[in-house]
């Protein structure tokens, strides 16, 4: 099996092997003692929880056309931000497979921040009719 670091850390295979056969599994991802593992179809990236900056969960909904009429799915990822940005979007089996894993990334990964980034939102920067700048005027 081939690791493939997301950040420019790496580490020696032999000891992320022996990591990776100890580490929790949650759907595609692995929780080691230092190193947070994920699968992606024949290849397995990782990164060490100190360079995890940020992680949050991001829900997507995805439209589907069923039998009795349309719906929606709920897709739950867990997203993950190194220094230069999001560096993956991990897709995980479901809402509770979710909140395990981010009571689990709190205790391994303290120093990161968990939430998603603040939202800047263009709609203020707009000067117009309509625009929050001349609502607040």
């Amino acid at each position: 099996m081939r690791f493939y670091p997301l950040t420019a850390v790496a580490r020696e295979p032999e000891a992320l092997q022996a990591e990776y056969r100890e580490g929790r599994e949650i759907g595609r991802i692995r929780l080691g003692a230092a190193v947070l593992f994920f699968r992606s179809r024949r290849k397995v990236f990782y990164i060490p929880y100190t360079e995890i900056r940020r992680y949050f969960r991001r829900v997507l909904l995805v439209p589907a056309k069923m039998c009795c009429g349309r719906g929606n799915f709920q897709m739950e990822h867990l997203v993950l931000c190194g220094d230069e940005g999001e560096l993956a979007q991990i897709e995980l089996p479901g809402t509770q497979a979710a909140k395990v894993l981010m009571e689990c990334l709190g205790e391994l990964a303290p120093d990161a921040a968990a939430g998603s980034p603040p939202r800047t939102d263009a709609a203020d920067d707009r000067e117009g009719p309509g625009s929050r700048r001349e609502e607040k005027e």
